[in-house]
């Protein structure tokens, strides 16, 4: 089964904090909860993996990623992942990330177009629930995603400190962006936000 996601999210940070995140692998798959990188295979291949959590039991997609273009002067990202866990279910993503100018000083916008493709048990669930289920995904992560570039323009920001003279020193060169802390994802918690959209959708409806 194959679906395509076409996203655009305001970002409250300028283009280079929004590009230092997103021109790093490690940090970009750190703001999706329960991903992370395991390995650097070479400049442009990686492995990865991601935690899911279905009530007690645990998921472990292990997968790749390939890196088919990182462009500074578009701030764009094209890549390709894939993984599958020991039950058979198994996806596949071709994603483009670009950033563009946001609507006002300081801000930006990140537009991502992919195309899923899924097979196995998680074929089963359908578009019907396997789209809102990636938007609530999608929604986590551009919230850390956000987080984490609005740290990063802090500290490129930060004022210089005066030395033991009294004369302003250079601020020491900003870490590179820290992602939040690993987290496995919820699955059950994104169908419970789903239904209750749905919900909320029903209700507006009737009202």
């Amino acid at each position: 089964m194959e679906f395509r996601l076409d996203k655009r999210y305001a970002l409250p940070v300028g283009l280079d904090a929004a590009w230092a995140v997103l021109s790093d692998v490690r940090a970009t798959a750190a703001c999706l909860p329960g991903a992370s990188i395991t390995e650097q295979v070479d400049d442009t291949h990686y492995k990865g993996l991601v935690k899911t959590k279905v009530g007690p039991a645990m998921m472990n997609f292990a997968g790749e990623v390939e890196v088919l273009a990182l462009d500074a002067g578009e701030h764009q990202l094209q890549m390709v992942g894939k993984g599958a866990d020991k039950a058979g279910s198994a996806a596949s993503m071709k994603l483009s990330a670009r950033l563009e100018p946001g609507d006002s000083a300081g801000s930006s916008t990140l537009v991502g177009e992919a195309t899923v493709s899924v097979s196995g048990k998680l074929a089963q669930f359908g578009s019907r629930l396997l789209v809102p289920v990636s938007d609530a995904m999608l929604a986590q992560f551009v919230a850390n995603f956000g987080q984490a570039a609005a740290a990063l323009q802090a500290a490129q920001t930060a004022p210089a400190t005066p030395d033991a003279a009294g004369d302003p020193t250079e601020a020491p060169p900003p870490p590179p962006a820290a992602p939040p802390p690993p987290r496995e994802l919820n699955a059950l918690g994104l169908l419970w936000t789903v239904f209750k959209r749905w919900l909320a959708g029903l209700f507006g409806r009737r009202g």
